[in-house]
């Protein structure tokens, strides 16, 4: 009875003046169907607060060193101290603004280029699209580790070049999705009307083409977040990023402390966790987000 009357209504033409459900309610429906990706979401937004109020947070600075050597976690020292006399509660807060700094960073630089040349590949075709997709290959081809390693063997480290390094190596990733999502919509009648009214390519990809596949754009830049975190924390650990005594990373913490895993198991595994906590929520967040975003899987679920 109520659906042949809401058919009658849209047949008539009729306006539903009753109120829309609420943005609130709609996040806590969501968060209550994937409640591991909104832990992992509410993870995600903690680390981001941390990272921007580390300063107010740690209580000594990163590079203090009148603490007691190697002491074991306790009231005092929650995460322990290092072999250098220094508190490692500190350092794993102030050590969040390169890892996460550099991650959104890198993730925004292989995001944007990524999205241009999957865009302009996917809708040129041709030789555009086999030069471009022959670049993506030769990236690919490299060990993304050892490609960083060659691209700041040659311009020194700073927060861009290892921003770009991390970049170009998570491009690929998404040129071949954002690829595939406009080869599936080029085809489409409202590109082909575009098309016929006399609009130029560039408008087309930018006004028709680009709002249309915002939505992988954005799952895949999420969980790409993680995997330029874990490449930050390498590149640190091999003294090849940014990071220094009075701001470090979560990297440098283990590189620092190598000499004394044996002994001190915390100065391992303490940064270890950060980075495999940040990594692994933000892969979790960008699971959930693309279940929520593709109506595909929506509409399974």
């Amino acid at each position: 009875m109520a659906a042949s009357a809401a058919s009658r209504d849209r047949e008539l033409g009729v306006v539903d003046l009753r109120p829309r459900r609420g943005r609130l309610l709609s996040l806590w429906k969501i968060a209550r169907n994937k409640p591991v990706g909104a832990i992992a979401g509410f993870i995600c937004i903690g680390l981001i607060i941390v990272a921007l109020t580390a300063d107010v947070l740690a209580p000594h600075g990163a590079a203090s060193v009148s603490h007691p050597r190697l002491q074991p976690p306790s009231l005092s020292y929650p995460f322990g101290t290092d072999n250098l006399f220094r508190d490692m509660f500190s350092r794993v807060l102030i050590g969040s603004r390169i890892s996460l700094g550099i991650g959104f960073t890198a993730v925004a630089i292989g995001t944007v280029l990524g999205t241009t040349v999957g865009l302009v590949s996917g809708y040129a075709g041709g030789w555009a699209d086999l030069v471009l997709n022959r670049v993506m290959d030769v990236i690919l081809g490299f060990p993304p580790l050892l490609l960083a390693m060659f691209f700041l063997s040659i311009f020194d480290p700073t927060s861009f070049s290892v921003s770009m390094a991390i970049g170009i190596i998570i491009t690929p990733a998404t040129a071949r999705i954002v690829r595939g999502s406009v080869l599936s919509i080029r085809t489409l009648q409202y590109i082909e009307a575009a098309q016929a009214v006399g609009n130029t390519s560039l408008r087309i990809m930018l006004r028709h083409v680009l709002p249309n596949v915002v939505a992988p754009i954005i799952v895949v830049a999420t969980i790409q977040i993680g995997n330029a975190i874990l490449a930050e924390a390498a590149l640190s650990f091999l003294a090849l990023g940014i990071a220094t005594d009075s701001n470090p990373s979560w990297g440098k913490m283990l590189q620092d402390t190598r000499a004394v895993w044996q002994t001190a198991w915390w100065t391992a595994v303490i940064p270890g966790a950060a980075i495999s906590i940040a990594v692994l929520s933000f892969n979790l967040f960008g699971d959930a987000l693309r279940d929520v975003l593709d109506p595909r899987l929506r509409q399974s679920s």
